[in-house]
């Protein structure tokens, strides 16, 4: 049997309707490592900001800023 694939991208964002979507895919990546440092990686919120930088942004700057994360230089807000 052969599974179906479902391709999907990420919903309309009114926050930025400009077709440049560089914007909007640091800030999907921003809000899920916020997410998952306040909430952890199972909370649904978190899973759509993944859902939605993963769909945005090239693999090379993902790369560059887990690279980031892991050396402790990515500028992430603290949790409260």
């Amino acid at each position: 049997m052969s599974e179906e694939i479902k391709i999907e991208t990420a919903p309309f964002d009114a926050r930025f309707p400009n077709v440049n979507q560089t914007k909007r895919c640091w800030q999907n990546y921003y809000d899920y490592t916020k997410c998952v440092a306040a909430k952890g990686e199972e909370y649904a919120p978190c899973k759509q900001f993944f859902k939605a930088y993963v769909t945005l942004c090239p693999n090379e700057w993902i790369e560059k800023w887990d690279a980031q994360k892991e050396e402790g230089t990515f500028p992430i807000a603290e949790s409260s």
